[in-house]
């Protein structure tokens, strides 16, 4: 039994009384300058494309630098689209051109036909020929533009000069319809995060409102927000009442309402009413400031997947150029046919390409990790996400995570009154504090207190409260409370905090108040168990009463009780040893286990800014609901990204195979590297779309 008083509470306070502030990315730093360049959430597939750039030799450089350059030059990312469309416009324009001169080609005798057929390939592919030769002079020889460049080079001067343009015009095409692709995946993103407001209304003191810029506001500034418009700062409401459509930072559909006193959250829309609020932090620390650099920075973390591709491409393109090479000349030295050896090369040049899976397989786990975000699941990197789809056991802190850290009355006892008696007057003398257990008893109450009635009220340190109302001695507290006045108390263990009343030494029975288990939590269990997650571990510093009769409600598997911070540790050292494990929690003593466990999963509305900062997934909303659905879009994600990976490695070595034979034709190298990029990084992009 846990005695009752205000020093033995771990209260954690309510949603609508608590000040939440999300976390950075543990690995922010050298991305700073990037993100405040484009902090209105739309340039995470940009980044994606930029460190791609720098550390792949996968030779799609040209296609990122687009990116690269096209991030650079935007200031609020609205503008992709126009500038995307014009780009794509004269692409194809270029290629209609490259076409037309083509069929000139073939109607203009020789030798004139070849400046045709020369004009129609500069058309198609000079920025091409740029690109390669740009990356050699960087010492970065072995890329995609190098591939496509002697392949088609190499056509030309045999003298097969339509087959060089041709293969070069519908490289461009393809590099279009990726493009295309590669743009929708990053505007899907951009509309999940699109949560950056434009503007703040400032209130002066002389009763005028100013058009400010969010990081313009400082604390204690007032700001007005409007029906329909976006919170731009973390504030405090003075005045007015709304309800919230909270949706981008917790997915959840229901409005939640606010009034006076109560804080509210950036990047939330005030739907019904107007509010007066006073701002509690500057732009850069507040929810939604945060909420973007983790979901820009997000991709920094990358899985084991990405890195073996990453280092497979480094290693893969100079081994194929150096097959091509060997290709030309073994064979040649025995048949004498150069000729025909030196065209089966080339075109396995162009077969080679790997730039279906170094695009699309990174493409799926960001695609995994935007559509979390718009469940309000925030994933701190791809390599989080990997680890999620492999989980076997969950480690959870009971209070503010399987309950609402919130106190509740939930057993009365009378002992010599009625019911109604015994909580009414446990109100009357709790009346005058503002703890929460007071308030949760005063909330318990049949009907409205009179403080009034009070005449004195004293607080008895560690043990309880004495108080006088209407001529009565009241005292309600812990056993040690009821001793001292020389009160007997029935013995009975109850799974909860016990405050014991008692009027003139006379007992009047017993109110447990305890913390409730969320609504959702059996459910996330049972979905747990059901997606194989064998182990649902419960480490608390609650009683073992209390945590037991929580775990034995929601189906838990194990259970260890009255742990210290350091003794969560230890137990989770020992769960790890016999395989991966997440921790779940919310508290600041739980971020040690935050950091220890394979996977770190925060109660991001609740949470402490130490839980969060130590988590690796921030569950925006507390829904432990929000658990099995983070591991079906992890093993979503990964079975998409093995999809990609064994589709594009398959049909590479076939058509690399039917090339070196003599089967397989430039116009099938050219399907054997677009066709199969493009049609990776559509399925890649269904990863956006996991329910």
């Amino acid at each position: 039994m846990k005695d009752h008083h205000h020093t033995s509470c771990s209260y954690k306070g309510d949603n609508h009384h608590r000040e939440y502030k999300n976390c950075h990315c543990k690995d922010h730093d050298h991305h700073h300058g990037h993100g405040n360049a484009h902090s209105c959430g739309c340039d995470h597939h940009h980044e994606h494309h930029h460190n791609h750039d720098n550390t792949c030799s996968c030779g799609c450089d040209h296609h990122h630098e687009h990116h690269h350059n096209h991030d650079d030059g935007c200031g609020c990312g609205h503008d992709h689209g126009h500038a995307d469309a014009e780009r794509g416009r004269t692409l194809l324009l270029r290629v209609g051109a490259a076409v037309l001169l083509m069929l000139l080609g073939f109607l203009t005798p020789a030798p004139f036909n070849v400046l045709l057929f020369a004009a129609g390939y500069l058309a198609a592919g000079y920025d091409v020929l740029l690109h390669a030769a740009k990356n050699i002079a960087r010492g970065r020889v072995f890329d995609e533009n190098f591939l496509m460049t002697v392949a088609s080079l190499g056509a030309m001067c045999m003298g097969d000069f339509a087959e060089g343009v041709a293969v070069m015009g519908l490289y461009q095409v393809g590099e279009y319809f990726q493009d295309k692709a590669v743009d929708k995946s990053r505007a899907s993103i951009a509309a999940l995060m699109d949560i950056r407001p434009e503007s703040a209304n400032l209130l002066l003191a002389d009763g005028s409102v100013h058009e400010v810029s969010p990081e313009a506001v400082q604390p204690g500034d007032t700001i007005l927000v409007k029906p329909g418009e976006r919170i731009p700062l973390d504030g405090r409401v003075l005045k007015g009442s709304s309800a919230l459509d909270t949706a981008a930072l917790t997915g959840e559909s229901i409005p939640r309402d606010v009034q006076e006193g109560d804080t509210v959250l950036s990047g939330c829309v005030s739907v019904t009413g107007m509010l007066t609020v006073e701002v509690t932090s500057v732009y850069r620390d507040s929810t939604v400031a945060r909420i973007l650099n983790l979901v820009e920075n997000s991709g920094q973390a990358k899985a084991q997947t990405e890195r073996f591709i990453t280092r497979f491409a480094r290693v893969y393109t100079p081994l194929v150029c150096l097959a091509a090479l060997l290709l030309t000349v073994i064979p040649s030295l025995f048949d004498g046919q150069w000729l025909m050896w030196l065209r089966r090369a080339l075109t396995f040049l162009v077969i080679s390409c790997p730039c279906a899976l170094v695009i699309s397989v990174p493409l799926t786990f960001f695609s995994g990790i935007g559509a979390a975000s718009r469940k309000g699941i925030l994933i701190k990197g791809a390599n989080h996400l990997e680890t999620l789809s492999r989980l076997r056991a969950m480690v959870f802190d009971k209070t503010g995570t399987l309950t609402r850290g919130v106190f509740t009355v939930t057993e009365v006892h009378p002992a010599s009154v009625s019911r109604e008696e015994l909580l009414e007057t446990a109100a009357l003398a709790e009346s005058w504090s503002e703890h929460p257990i007071s308030l949760s008893l005063q909330h318990a109450c049949p009907k409205p207190i009179d403080r009034s009635l009070v005449t004195s009220a004293e607080d008895l340190t560690g043990r309880g409260v004495r108080a006088e109302a209407q001529g009565h001695v009241i005292h309600a507290g812990n056993a040690r409370l009821m001793a001292e006045i020389g009160v007997n108390i029935p013995q009975a263990d109850h799974p909860g905090t016990v405050v014991h009343v008692a009027q003139d030494s006379i007992y009047l029975g017993c109110i447990v108040i305890s913390d409730v288990v969320k609504e959702t939590s059996a459910r996330a269990m049972a979905e747990l168990k059901e997606a194989g997650v064998a182990r649902l571990i419960m480490l608390t510093g609650d009683r073992q009463s209390a945590a037991g009769a929580a775990a034995r409600e929601l189906g838990l598997t194990e259970v260890h009780a009255q742990l210290l911070p350091a003794d969560k540790v230890e137990r989770m050292e020992q769960i790890l040893r016999e395989g991966s494990a997440a921790f779940c929690g919310d508290g600041i003593n739980d971020a040690p286990v935050l950091r220890r466990s394979d996977v770190g999963i925060a109660m991001g509305a609740l949470g402490s800014d130490a839980a969060i900062e130590a988590a690796d997934v921030v569950l925006m909303d507390d829904d432990p609901l929000k658990l099995p659905l983070a591991i079906r879009i992890a093993r979503r994600t990964m079975s998409i990204a093995r999809q990609n990976i064994v589709f594009a490695l398959g049909v590479k070595l076939l058509v690399m195979l039917l090339g070196a034979l003599g089967i397989a034709n430039m116009w099938l190298a050219v399907f054997a590297d677009v066709g199969v990029a493009m049609l990776a990084i559509l399925n890649a992009m269904r990863a956006l779309h996991i329910r």
